[in-house]
């Protein structure tokens, strides 16, 4: 059973991924998540403090999906390319709403150092995890086969949760995951 707490982070992360961070309003999360008006405001006094929240949920959420996850062992590109591919479908398809909210909050923290920074926490774990990935197939994990895979992985979601949900994703991630290894 959800607390008060998560019943309208829940609700404040599915509008901003639906509607924007210009949706993310107390009274718009206590009607979402069927609160009584004012519950949203005794956990998140301001838009600030909801905001960040909802930055913190959006961590806490994807670190407990990555660790429910039952992630097959990769040793071979191939089984990368699978995995990857998998994920961004995951990412595009189920929880595209949290991915555009994730966007929307990177977007958002662009101009604010303390709402950017959890987002930056989070975004490192996932680089020091691809960096794993890359050495356990036998590529260089430099910074710059780092870069390249995630940009491209990064691309291809945006591309996918804004203009063409229906985009391939194999052949992308394969191109790129092979481009590591050049």
């Amino acid at each position: 059973m959800s607390t008060t707490r998560e019943r309208a982070l829940d609700a404040a992360l599915a509008l901003v991924g639906e509607q924007g961070i210009r949706s993310l309003t107390h009274a718009r999360v206590d009607e979402r998540a069927g609160l009584p008006k004012g519950s949203t405001s005794n956990w998140f006094r301001t838009r600030d403090a909801l905001l960040a929240g909802v930055v913190a949920w959006l961590a806490e959420r994807e670190r407990a999906d990555f660790a429910a996850a039952d992630a097959p062992l990769i040793e071979t590109a191939d089984q990368l390319v699978d995995a990857l591919s998998g994920m961004i479908a995951a990412q595009t398809g189920p929880l595209a709403a949290r991915t555009r909210a994730r966007f929307a909050l990177f977007v958002e923290g662009a101009g604010d150092a303390d709402l950017l920074a959890p987002l930056l926490h989070q975004r490192a774990v996932f680089v020091e995890w691809t960096t794993g990935l890359l050495d356990a197939i036998g590529a260089r994990p430099a910074p710059g086969a780092v870069r390249t895979l995630m940009a491209a992985a990064d691309g291809l979601v945006l591309h996918r949760v804004t203009i063409d949900p229906d985009a391939e994703i194999r052949p992308v991630i394969e191109r790129a995951v092979r481009a590591c290894l050049d």
